[in-house]
């Protein structure tokens, strides 16, 4: 059984959907008691409850959101190297294979073959 609210939005499998509306309840019962509390304006209560869910809700699926999104991204990547690795191990595209010839090509000479100490 899936719940959507207003027929609309399935909260149950849309990711961050369910936090938000659950803080934004939250931050609306805060918001309007709140009100409430310090000027004893009941109409205007309800308003800054109404106002207080919308801002609540649209901030928390927006944070959630764009976490989601940075953590998908760290995915994808991780999921290419993983794939990158796979497809150039022992190859000699492979970043960390040593290269085979002599001295690696580095251009060092040994402490035997100290040019200096020849006549």
């Amino acid at each position: 059984m899936t719940f959507k609210l207003l027929g609309i939005l399935d909260v149950e499998n849309i990711p961050c959907a369910r936090d938000s509306v659950l803080y934004g309840s939250l931050g609306s019962v805060v918001a309007g008691l709140g009100h409430f509390l310090l000027t004893s304006r009941i109409r205007r209560s309800c308003d800054v409850g109404v106002g207080g869910f919308i801002l609540v809700t649209l901030g928390c699926w927006f944070h959630c959101r764009y976490n989601y999104a940075k953590l998908r991204i760290q995915e994808r990547m991780a999921r290419e190297g993983i794939k990158n690795k796979i497809l150039y191990e022992s190859t000699h595209l492979d970043p960390q294979r040593k290269p085979a010839n002599g001295n690696g090509g580095s251009g060092v000479t040994s402490s035997t073959e100290n040019p200096a100490t020849t006549h």
